[in-house]
């Protein structure tokens, strides 16, 4: 089965906690805090690999989480930083965001791509000692990995890409000029998946893409174009293949409109695309059929070959101008990563100190996931890491919305599985 549209969410690890910890040893009195960082949580990394094709194993595996950074040690010890979690896609696939629609990576050349960052170890009670916190009880917990809902979508690298109607013989063209074996029968959408086929021409050598055949409103979702459409945005030359003989009753200058428009209402920037005409069929078309379409095109400044690819005929030919024109062109498109806006950047940084505040049965019930992991690096029978905690919902805006909504002294308030009775 070919995939080239998936959609999974990806969880980076989240960093290692501080340690807190107090050195011992004999004859040592009072060897104050010693507790090391936690480790950083591990990376998700993306990698081309060759051997793939397709995405169909993300079908079955929608969620890849990675490994967290282990805690922090006593005697100053940092606890493992993890190594990255590496996910293998086909060469060309492009990773957004499932919400956004941001491109966050091309994953197209050897190099692998981070997108999804592991949290950074936290800080051992050892950071936070002074003169006057000289037993310091707390320490600081490790931050949160990145997690992103993303779409992978494959977008094949091939330097040609042959397109047009169905039954027009861009199957047999491709099986002539190339190694590839697609399925080739006498009737419509014999290819449902698109064929790589690499041309050899002495020592030059190029991928050539047979896409499934489009037809009148691909574009729109008719038919299976608007399906592999995409396949090819980044071919460098476009060959249009035309049935010059008319066999099944359409008119081969009417096919070359309407597959142009086609490729323009998918991308504009695709319709610019350089592209060559080849008139299959030719040994079923009379004179006259070719002339007339070769005077069309040859007007419209293309360039026009009258092939067979059934027989070979003018394959060569054509082959020869193919690996011309691609001497002459810019390597394949790559698509440019986008970065965050500012207004998208505020919202991140917004939703990493969110929290709301609720009135229950007389209980200000607080919920802020990002007092979770500080509650539990915090000793709070300890008079500083109460005071620490207490700067942190000062400095958070809690204590501001709990005295916006009436709290009152000794009024409870619940934070998780933390109870206190506010006292101004």
């Amino acid at each position: 089965m070919f995939v080239d549209k998936v959609e999974i969410s990806i969880k980076a690890g989240n960093g290692g906690n501080g340690a807190v910890s107090f050195h011992r040893e004999k004859y040592v009195n009072a060897g104050g805090p010693d507790g090391g960082d936690g480790g950083k949580g591990s990376d998700i990394v993306f990698v081309a690999d060759d051997n793939l094709s397709t995405l169909i194993d993300f079908r079955y595996k929608k969620k890849y989480i990675a490994p967290d950074g282990e805690p922090g040690g006593a005697k100053r010890c940092s606890g493992k930083s993890m190594e990255p979690t590496i996910i293998r896609v086909p060469r060309g696939t492009i990773v957004k965001d499932a919400h956004t629609g941001r491109i966050m990576a091309d994953i197209s050349d050897d190099e692998p791509v981070v997108v999804a960052k592991g949290g950074r170890g936290g800080k051992g009670n050892a950071h936070f000692a002074t003169p006057t916190r000289q037993i310091p009880r707390f320490s600081k917990p490790g931050f949160p990995g990145e997690a992103f809902d993303v779409v992978l979508e494959l977008k094949l690298l091939a330097d040609v890409g042959l397109v047009g109607f169905p039954n027009v013989g861009k199957s047999t063209l491709i099986s002539v000029v190339s190694a590839a074996k697609p399925k080739i029968a006498n009737y419509h959408f014999t290819t449902l998946t698109p064929v790589l086929g690499v041309v050899k021409r002495g020592e030059q050598s190029f991928v050539m893409a047979d896409i499934p055949g489009l037809i009148e409103g691909a574009s729109e979702g008719v038919g299976l174009g608007h399906a592999f459409l995409r396949h090819v945005e980044r071919c460098r030359l476009i060959v249009h293949v035309v049935d010059v003989s008319g066999v099944e009753g359409r008119d081969p200058r009417d096919d070359f409109e309407k597959i142009n428009l086609e490729l323009a209402n998918f991308s504009e920037e695709l319709a610019e695309r350089p592209q060559i005409v080849a008139a299959n069929k030719s040994d079923m078309a009379t004179e006259e059929q070719i002339e007339q379409f070769r005077s069309y095109i040859e007007e419209k400044g293309l360039p026009f070959f009258t092939i067979s690819a059934a027989t070979t005929k003018g394959t060569s030919e054509l082959i020869d101008r193919v690996a011309d024109e691609l001497s002459k062109l810019p390597p394949p498109k790559r698509f440019e990563v986008q970065p965050l806006t500012m207004a998208e950047l505020q919202q991140i940084e917004n939703e990493k100190h969110s929290f709301t505040v609720q009135k229950t049965d007389g209980v200000f019930v607080v919920d802020a996931p990002f007092l979770a992991p500080i509650l539990s690096t915090c000793n709070m029978e300890d008079y500083e890491s109460l005071q620490y905690f207490q700067r942190v919902l000062r400095s958070s805006g809690i204590i501001d919305e709990l005295e916006k909504q009436g709290v009152q002294e000794d009024d409870l308030v619940s934070i998780y599985d933390f109870e206190f009775n506010y006292v101004r």
